[in-house]
């Protein structure tokens, strides 16, 4: 099995010691990052199976979708989530990351008793749901609205002692997709009270060549880092495995330089199929090792 808690180090400094012996010391201070895996494709399998899927994978955790057609829905939170954390829990495993339903304070969403449920379970960050324009009205005032909203969700979520991250998914109206209407609020407060999902799809996708500019922009407030990649198939971005697509591998170089120390997250949401069907979970597990592989190979 592939070796958790340093996992992503271990390749690295084994590449150093090799090619510079002298180098020791700094290969064994490379960041040291804990590697989830979002289980989205997994949803029918019980908390057991997710549990030893990716404990087999040799994960660190997971990144977990607590949310509306999710793993546990909401209002099931209170008896539900435990239940997944124990799970986990047996298996030296974490929640790394809570792909939430939540995108402001409201009693629609649940919010309070899902994050302070998450948070006594010691999950430390949730993952906020979508904003998205309305591109019939102007986009300027539609940011100041979600500063008040967003404004709102920090403080409880910095009472609660647990942190919201905004992913930068791309898209024609997605808020957060060119990361600088994100940046405008986010930059107001300390990274610990709300930052980044920085995802390498999503940059490439809206950046281009140009996601080096985004991830320098973002980099203090990044609470994870989103690993996955993609091909262009007529005109559409379709997921693929990691290192068969347009991400470079550059990404991996660039947060490894940086020292990121923070959360990984690696999505193979390229695995479609039935739960039901142990062919297709057997693959969703395979699919893991080989992304693993692929990113250990970027670090190095």
């Amino acid at each position: 099995m592939t070796s958790r808690r340093q996992f992503l180090t271990t390749a690295a400094a084994t590449a150093a010691s090799l090619s510079f012996p002298s180098l020791n010391a700094q290969a064994a201070a490379l960041p040291k990052n804990k590697l989830c895996g979002f289980t989205k494709h997994l949803q029918g399998l019980s908390y057991d199976q997710i549990a030893d899927l990716a404990a087999e994978a040799g994960l660190d955790g997971i990144e977990a979708p607590i949310r509306p057609k999710g793993h546990i829905e909401p209002e099931a939170v209170a008896d539900e989530l435990p239940k997944l954390h124990e799970a986990l829990k047996k298996r030296g495993l974490e929640i790394s990351i809570m792909t939430s339903g939540i995108n402001e304070v409201s009693k629609e969403q649940n919010t309070e008793q899902v994050l302070r449920t998450a948070k006594a379970l010691g999950i430390q960050r949730y993952r906020m749901w979508f904003l998205k324009y309305d591109l019939k009205q102007p986009i300027a005032p539609q940011v100041e609205n979600w500063k008040a909203q967003i404004k709102d969700l920090v403080a409880l979520s910095s009472e609660i002692g647990i942190q919201p991250l905004i992913q930068n998914h791309s898209g024609k109206d997605y808020f957060g997709g060119p990361i600088w209407d994100a940046y405008s609020i986010v930059k107001d407060y300390k990274p610990e009270q709300i930052g980044f999902a920085f995802d390498s799809m999503h940059s490439t996708v809206e950046g281009g060549m140009s996601w080096p500019l985004e991830m320098n922009l973002a980099y203090d407030y990044v609470g994870a880092f989103y690993f996955k990649d993609f091909k262009w198939e007529n005109k559409k971005a379709e997921t693929c495995p990691l290192g068969e697509g347009q991400v470079s591998p550059d990404f991996a170089k660039a947060i490894v330089k940086r020292g990121f120390s923070g959360v990984i997250s690696l999505h193979t949401e390229y695995m479609k199929g039935d739960t039901k069907d142990p062919a297709f979970v057997k693959a969703s597990l395979e699919a893991f090792k080989r992304d693993i592989g692929v990113l250990k190979g970027w670090m190095a």
